[in-house]
């Protein structure tokens, strides 16, 4: 998450979530033929493109539609390196034809011989305790440069996990970019947030963990420890017992993998169907992360002292999560406009997974983090606002050329405005309780189509069109092709994309 708003209170800066991008080989069965017939087709119009030959490319995963047509994402390498930024998704007709590409980058010609060693890379990135591996690197400019990708891992003082991946041009030993890496028995718990729940969890000898055997083996710890009980029966609702905390993250993991599974047909984060980690009291610190390193979320306690809780509030959970799903899709560049989108796309899915969920002790809203505040008061105590980012004082409502250069924390607030006026469009209302008025470029009027709809659009626009460097502009082209796939051409939907987009100054 990136900052805590509270009215009379000076506002606190929540460091970066973790995410780290990983290729998943994935070849999806395609529904009447083997999975290699759209992707010997996609490695060929990809070479057609100028998008690598065929023996560069590295088939990350397949989406076929209902009509046969198929979408293609592969990873890039380079005379066996891989090529960061170079990921393209190949858009095919059934028959094999290629229709367009997303993302990419064309032809290579560079050395593969470093002029500066891995220890002047380490020390360019400025971290001692870390790994390096040799690869191409795409600037968000596009150009091409070999270079030493350095990634460290940690904790701060207070247990906060920390993490950067760095990389460094092998030929000056100079900084290129940076980002963080570090976003069968059913049993009941009551949470600090949730009320109380039922949990799917696990029967071992004479006592139940909380593991999930519905969800692929999600599992919820304390601190470093499972957690087990006697009598199946989880948590007091009070903030004392450990087990409580670990409730809201047990459910709030079900959830989502839920909503994912229900609403976008996804089967777990990684689409393998293998379950995740959640670890609570992970330590005395105003935070959550997600780390692909681990396949976890971690969850600090907050701070007493500002009248904030352990962050396990729902739609925390489900942001902190949506960032894996961003990992092994579009695997958006935690950096520019790019970590921007990345964050943004963790706001919409967290709070999708919030009104899919419809729990009457956390009503849905557009506000994120709100309950966990002591003084709970989702006009002026958060952590982000999508009608009107611009109230946590410093998150963009509309494009500019400066956005890039935001923290992605503030960079987010134009996606997450486009999707609040995509579903609820502009002008004064009260929905479940919140008041809201959110503002327009010029005093664009759009009319709001549901977040059902909006969130199908996003997760198509993220998993089919968007890839590691797609910029706002490039989320509007992507959302403007995943509305015309849904919902047609000339439907009601599309032109309500066109207008959100307009309506926050991101332009044709």
């Amino acid at each position: 998450m990136k900052r805590i708003h509270r009215a009379g209170l000076a506002a606190t800066a929540i460091a970066g979530l973790a995410v780290i991008t990983i290729t998943v080989n994935v070849q999806a069965a395609q529904p009447g033929g083997s999975a290699a017939s759209p992707v010997a087709a996609a490695r060929a119009n990809a070479a057609q493109l100028g998008l690598g030959d065929g023996g560069d490319l590295v088939v990350r995963d397949v989406v076929t539609d209902a009509d046969g047509s198929s979408h293609v994402r592969f990873d890039r390498t380079y005379q066996g390196l891989p090529v960061v930024g170079g990921d393209v998704v190949v858009h095919q007709d059934k028959a094999g034809k290629a229709r367009s590409s997303s993302g990419g980058v064309g032809k290579l010609s560079l050395s593969t011989k470093p002029a500066v060693s891995a220890a002047t890379a380490f020390a360019a990135a400025k971290t001692k305790s870390s790994k390096q591996q040799l690869v191409v690197f795409v600037t968000n400019a596009g150009q091409s440069k070999l270079a030493y990708k350095v990634v460290s891992e940690g904790r701060k003082a207070n247990g906060e996990p920390t993490g950067t991946e760095t990389y460094v041009d092998a030929q000056n030993g100079k900084v290129l970019d940076s980002w963080t890496t570090v976003n069968d028995d059913l049993g009941s718990g009551t949470g600090l947030y949730v009320g109380t729940v039922g949990l799917d969890t696990t029967k071992s000898g004479t006592s139940w963990t909380m593991v999930d055997p519905v969800r692929g083996g999600n599992a919820t710890y304390n601190a470093g420890t499972l957690f087990s009980d006697a009598d199946n029966v989880w948590g007091t609702g009070s903030n004392s017992n450990a087990q409580t905390a670990g409730v809201d993250a047990h459910y709030g993991i079900a959830k989502t993998w839920d909503y994912y599974k229900s609403v976008h047909g996804r089967n777990g984060i990684a689409n393998d169907g293998k379950g995740a980690k959640s670890y609570v009291h992970d330590g005395a610190y105003v935070n959550a992360s997600w780390s692909d390193s681990c396949f976890c979320m971690r969850y600090g306690d907050g701070d007493a002292s500002q009248g904030i809780g352990p962050l396990v509030e729902l739609d925390i959970a489900g942001h902190e999560m949506s960032h894996g799903v961003t990992s092994r899709s579009a695997g958006l560049r935690y950096s520019g406009e790019s970590g921007g989108l990345n964050e943004s796309t963790s706001d919409i899915f967290g709070t999708a997974v919030e009104w899919y969920t419809a729990n009457s002790q956390d009503t849905p809203d557009y506000v994120l983090g709100e309950e966990i505040f002591t003084d709970y008061n989702p006009a002026t105590n958060y952590i982000r606002r999508l009608d009107k980012p611009s109230m946590d004082g410093a998150s963009a409502d509309s494009w500019s050329r400066s956005v890039g250069r935001l923290n992605v924390h503030y960079s987010s607030g134009v996606g997450n405005h486009f999707f609040y006026l995509l579903s609820e469009g502009s002008g004064a209302k009260t929905i479940n309780g919140v008041a809201y008025n959110s503002p327009t470029v010029n005093g664009v009027t759009v009319t709001g189509i549901g977040i059902s709809k909006a969130e199908k659009i996003w997760y198509r626009a993220l998993t089919t069109y968007m890839t590691s460097r797609t910029d706002y502009h490039g989320a509007r082209t992507a959302t403007l092709n995943a509305a015309t796939d849904l919902y047609g051409a000339s439907s009601p939907e599309r032109a309500a994309v066109e207008k959100a987009w307009t309506a926050v100054n991101v332009l044709p």
